[in-house]
This record gives C-alpha cells, structure tokens and sequence, in this order.
C-alpha cells in the first residue's frame, strides 16, 4: 500500500515470488480499455473473484479505498505500507511516465501513457504532487482499523531491499495468507 509511484507493484511482484503465490494488481482489475475505470460493483466482484482464485495465498498491491472500502484487508494477514521520501517518489513517476510515454508500454487492457494526459490533472507526476501527503498520512491509518494485520512500515529503497530479502516459504508453506507457516519476519518499523 501507498501513494502512486512509490514501488507498490515491483514489491509486491518480489514478494509473491519469494512466497510462491499470485499477484493481484488491483489497477489491471480496476482500468478496463481505453481508460475507462470499472464501477465500484464491478470491479468489487473482479476483486473478490481474484482473491477467491488464489486460496493458497496472494499478495495485492494498489489502494482504491473509494470502491473497495476494507474488502482486501479484511482478508489479508499483513500489511505492507511503502513510504520512500518524497523526491524519490517524483523522480520515479518521471522517470516512469515519459519512459513509458516514449516506449508506448502497454500498461493494462491496452491503455498506454499519452503525451496528452500532460494536460491533465490525472498525469502521474502531477497526481503525486497533489497526492503524496495525503496517502502518507491516509494509508496507516486505514491499516490501524484492521488488528488483526502484521503491518510493515518502509521508508527507504534499503529497508525494503532488507524486507524482501528477508521473507522466505517455509517447506510447509501452502502460501495461504490466511495463518500459513511462512516465516514470521520481525517488522523493520511498525505503523
């Protein structure tokens, strides 16, 4: 969990490798084709189906607390929250959506980064300026109505270099996220 360019979809790709289970990212369930973005029922249901399909365990990265509410919480076991400093975090959405804008990457469902998104509100870089403090100070407080979470604070590419380097599946390990036996790593800084 996080803002918008702070690494939650390249940690949460690492770390269901390292768990051996899927990766839900709730963007590609959330922008169908040409931008537009699923009603709160529909992309509910794509949600539900997908953590439904994974019983064994799966980690999901993004946020969407307008149409999910606590869907993805309720069922999780913990919580990573990311939080690098704030140039970090534009510098990477730079970075990130002219490279993309230049390479026409395919993000999901055939939507690509536009030169003409530049113009909008809605362009990344422009969204983590009006955005970053808010989810810095929204997203652990969303985690605290859930006690039933491991929350895991990082603040920097080195805390969670360590966090991942750190998370290992037991030979017992179904990779359910539901009380499994993963490896109970210490928090490097709680919420």
């Amino acid at each position: 969990m996080g803002g918008s360019c702070v690494g939650k979809t390249t940690v949460s790709r690492r770390l269901a490798a390292a768990l051996g289970v899927p990766h839900i990212e709730l963007d590609a369930l959330h922008h169908d084709p040409g931008w537009q973005e699923a009603s709160a029922e529909v992309f509910q249901a794509r949600v539900r189906a997908a953590l439904d399909g994974a019983p064994d365990g799966w980690v999901a990265d993004g946020n969407y607390r307008s149409k999910l509410g606590s869907l993805v919480l309720e069922r999780a076991e913990a919580a990573v929250i990311l939080e690098p400093p704030f140039a970090v975090t534009f510098w990477r959405s730079l970075r990130r959506t002219i490279g993309r804008t230049i390479t026409r990457e395919e993000l999901w469902n055939g939507n690509r980064e536009q030169i003409r998104h530049l113009f909008t509100g809605n362009w990344i870089p422009w969204w983590v300026l009006r955005t970053h403090r808010h989810y810095a100070r929204e997203v652990p407080s969303r985690v605290t109505d859930h006690p039933h979470l491991d929350v895991v604070h990082l603040r920097s590419t080195t805390e969670i270099e360590r966090f991942l380097q750190s998370i290992q599946a037991t030979e017992s390990m179904s990779g359910s996220s539901k009380g499994s036996d993963r490896q109970k790593t210490p928090p490097l800084a709680e919420a």
